[in-house]
């Protein structure tokens, strides 16, 4: 508080309060809060100018600060004081301050130094109306009704508007839409028109579109054969860009705050009289606050350029019938609550399905195009629920067996080590893949007396994990190996040969005649020989 600034309202709190205001009313008068009326209300000048000296001596939190946050502010000026708040802690994690303070900081720092908050905002260029006849935007919205029982209902609409003109029309449903509610509500349009103009401008619903492609729009079927068959243009508006059909925004707003804000819903079909009613009076008959023009009257002329649809196509329509958005957790949403549908049924694009009440209260979810049931469910009347089959989920014991089988046989394919294993998955089922896989990559190269070892330490103290059984390996391992090598110790060395060897080797000695030896033996002639 600057010294001016603190005098005049000290003085402004005393004048107020000469005049037997209470509290409240001195600060709303001085624009302060209470808690700083309570702080002055009472004090002498002496005092409040003490306070003053003592505010220019007081150290804050921040003061070390002050010059790093405002650095942050003329390099940045769009910076938020809850990001300034965050780029603090992080850069100085000892500091101990709480948000507002640096909010406070912030505030000041830019009034002082005048660094007004840069905001990035939208550029936006008007474009000229479209030829009269040529275009239509649709677009669809969803509002609640208080009934005469009391009970609030979710009411859904679809609107038009033509372009030029600004003619429009709205339908309403007591239930979402689907493809055929949107063909259906087409051709009531063209009804209502009187003809159909050339373009439609759409958002990216899910009953349109299946998949923008780059700009290769990839429709859905029913959609596309009615599209082909009536022969007109569509253009569809790119996400998060709802300017580009600002026309039909507009509507959307001016049904749900005009037309049904705070209006008693009877039935369906009333609704829609009333509806039909408004438009006449309200919506298409009162002056437009951008063309300055009544919608009906110029209406009259853009009807002559709408072309003429002859007949009327009809279409079945499935009140019971609803298409849903298949989630990447395999789960469409349906009132409140997730359905799962076969592991595999999100294949990684917008996949539709439909959803039907069939009798019982069971919901039935078919295939979009064929028909085919994928799931059926019980119907649950709460809120926030998980729904799910138990052969919707993933069978997380398959191959278990054969794994445990697999080890084994690395262990010997012994009773002992069937049962060992057996017992790791009943004590660790969330881990005996990395337990089996442990072992695997262990055993491998470990000859059969050391893992027999191993498996006879750890079943005897009860040691029903792979490390254990690793760590006995191990153990048992190093024994063996120092075992061997005192073995190889007391083992007489083999020289190698020599040279002088291999030539001994190769020295023949001398042969005697066979009758030498006989005559030896029969002492025929002495042997000094």
């Amino acid at each position: 508080m600057k010294l001016i600034e603190g005098w005049l309202m000290y003085s402004k709190i005393h004048e107020l309060k000469e005049l037997n205001l209470n509290v409240s009313q001195i600060a709303r008068h001085a624009g302060v809060s209470r808690n700083t009326v309570y702080k002055f209300i009472n004090m002498t000048p002496t005092e409040f100018n003490q306070a003053l000296e003592r505010r220019k001596t007081r150290r804050k939190k921040l003061d070390a600060y002050t010059n790093v946050v405002l650095n942050w502010l003329m390099e940045y000026p769009d910076l938020s004081s809850a990001q300034v708040y965050d780029w603090l802690i992080e850069k100085y994690p000892s500091i101990s301050v709480s948000e507002r303070t640096v909010c406070n900081l912030v505030r000041q720092l830019r009034k002082e130094y005048e660094i007004p908050k840069t905001v990035c905002k939208r550029q936006y260029e008007a474009i000229p109306d479209p030829p009269m006849g040529y275009q239509v935007q649709v677009d669809f919205g969803e509002t609640k009704l208080k009934g005469h029982d009391g009970i609030l209902y979710r009411l859904y609409f679809i609107a038009f508007v033509l372009s030029n003109s600004r003619q429009k029309y709205v339908e309403w449903l007591d239930r979402p839409f689907t493809t055929a509610d949107l063909i259906r509500t087409h051709e009531n349009c063209f009804q209502y028109y009187g003809g159909m103009p050339v373009e439609f401008v759409y958002d990216q619903d899910h009953l349109i579109l299946v998949s923008e492609n780059y700009g290769d729009l990839i429709y859905t079927y029913e959609f596309e054969a009615y599209r082909q068959q009536r022969n007109f243009k569509t253009r569809m508006c790119r996400k998060g860009d709802p300017e580009s059909k600002g026309r039909i925004e507009n509507v959307v707003g001016f049904v749900k705050n005009n037309f049904a804000k705070h209006r008693t819903y009877y039935n369906l079909d009333k609704l829609n009289e009333e509806c039909l009613a408004w438009l006449e009076r309200t919506g298409n008959g009162k002056k437009h606050n951008t063309t300055k023009k009544i919608p009906a009257k110029v209406f009259l002329e853009e009807k002559k350029h709408l072309r003429p649809v002859p007949t009327r196509i009809t279409i079945k329509t499935t009140t019971d019938s609803i298409s849903r958005l298949v989630k990447k957790d395999n789960t469409i949403f349906f009132k409140g609550n997730r359905y799962s549908v076969p592991l595999g049924t999100y294949d990684g694009t917008e996949k539709q399905v439909k959803v039907s009440i069939k009798e019982n209260d069971i919901l039935v979810i078919t295939h979009s195009e064929t028909g085919e049931e994928i799931a059926r469910h019980p119907l649950c009347h709460e809120k926030g629920k998980l729904i799910k089959n138990n052969n919707h989920s993933r069978d997380r014991s398959k191959g278990i067996p054969e794994y445990i089988e697999k080890v084994t046989k690395l262990l010997g394919n012994t009773t002992q080590a069937r049962e060992f294993l057996n017992k790791i998955y009943e004590f660790k089922p969330r881990y005996i893949r990395d337990q089996l896989q442990l072992i695997s990559t262990n055993v491998k190269g470990v000859d059969s007396h050391t893992v027999i070892t191993a498996l006879n330490f750890c079943h005897q103290n009860r040691l029903y994990s792979a490390v254990d059984f690793v760590d006995a390996l191990r153990h048992f391992g190093s024994q063996n190996a120092l075992l061997i090598q005192e073995v190889a110790k007391k083992e007489v060395a083999i020289n190698m040969l020599d040279e002088k060897d291999i030539l001994n080797l190769k020295v023949r000695p001398q042969v005697r005649d066979i009758k030498v030896y006989q005559q030896i033996l029969s002492e025929e002639k002495p042997c000094n020989n």
